[in-house]
């Protein structure tokens, strides 16, 4: 760091991405299991598409979090949705590809991408 002026960018990147991840009153609750299993199987390239694309589009509705263990290592990264009055929508073996997908027809369209739920039969 040269200045004070890219301590205040620094500053700002990270509150920004921070505030993605705050709960104030949101309708959508965006997780992503960040245990060791997690993290080996790609988890956080996952985290990072979905929180990038909230962020992009301004979803202040959503919320982008991360979570520990979630208990089915073998269907890692894993992703879980939460919208008030609904039930939790679990998606496995994702990757960045798929998380953009999900960003756009879930979370934005509100179409459950089943291809990629732990329901699906094509695992």
């Amino acid at each position: 760091m040269k200045s004070l002026e890219e301590l205040r960018a620094i500053r700002d990147k990270m509150k920004s991405q921070i505030e993605v991840r705050n709960e104030g009153g949101s309708q959508m609750r965006v997780v992503v299991g960040m245990a060791t299993c997690g993290i080996a199987s790609g988890a956080r390239p996952v985290l990072n598409t979905i929180a990038d694309a909230v962020r992009e589009k301004n979803l202040d509705h959503i919320v982008v979090t991360q979570t520990g263990c979630i208990g089915l290592c073998q269907y890692e990264p894993i992703v879980e949705i939460y919208e008030t009055g609904k039930e939790k929508v679990t998606y496995v073996k994702m990757n960045s590809e798929k998380a953009r997908e999900v960003v756009e027809q879930h979370i934005i369209r509100g179409l459950i991408v089943s291809k990629y739920t732990l329901d699906s039969t094509e695992l």
